[in-house]
């Protein structure tokens, strides 16, 4: 569970600069701690290949360990969907570009909200969005994610205490 007013989301990118790729294809999935205010970069997992090579994991931007996700078996059939949503292990939200309906129904049961965009945007304008999004009425889903829960009515005054 989140901190109230911390998410952590996971944003899948094939150019470390914006949203534009496929959950189950991605080269990489970015983790941000966002804040109503501020934004911090956690890591970048990046997959190899499509999950068929091994090897180091590469420092992502903002010097983030990183891991790679690359095939544990060496070669074998790999279910790339099952790596993606084990790497998103304490995220409550996820933005793609696209997901599969067993890809989606994959990330809720992982406890996270997968969030289909419907073009490549930049990561810098989804994190203001949703930072926007978490400073007035959030959707019900966003303040679940948030930590409020769906029947308090008073999720914003929770927020100045």
């Amino acid at each position: 569970m989140n901190e109230i007013g911390h998410l952590k989301i996971a944003i899948t990118s094939n150019d470390l600069l914006q949203v534009d790729a496929n959950f189950a294809t991605a080269k990489q999935i970015v983790i941000y701690d966002v804040t109503y205010d501020e934004a911090s970069f956690l890591d970048v997992i990046q997959f190899k290949g499509g999950g068929k090579s091994g090897g180091e994991g590469k420092r992502g931007p903002g010097g983030g360990a990183g891991c790679s996700m690359g095939d544990p078996t060496g070669g074998a059939s790999v279910d790339q969907v099952q790596l993606r949503v084990d790497a998103m292990q304490g995220c409550a939200v996820l933005f793609t570009l696209a997901l599969s309906d067993f890809a989606a129904v994959k990330v809720k049961n992982a406890g996270v909200f997968p969030v289909k965009m419907q073009h490549s945007r930049e990561i810098d304008e989804v994190v203001a969005h949703l930072q926007r999004m978490m400073g007035s009425n959030p959707p019900l889903w966003l303040r679940k994610a948030l930590g409020y829960g769906v029947r308090n009515a008073d999720y914003l005054i929770e927020r100045e205490a």
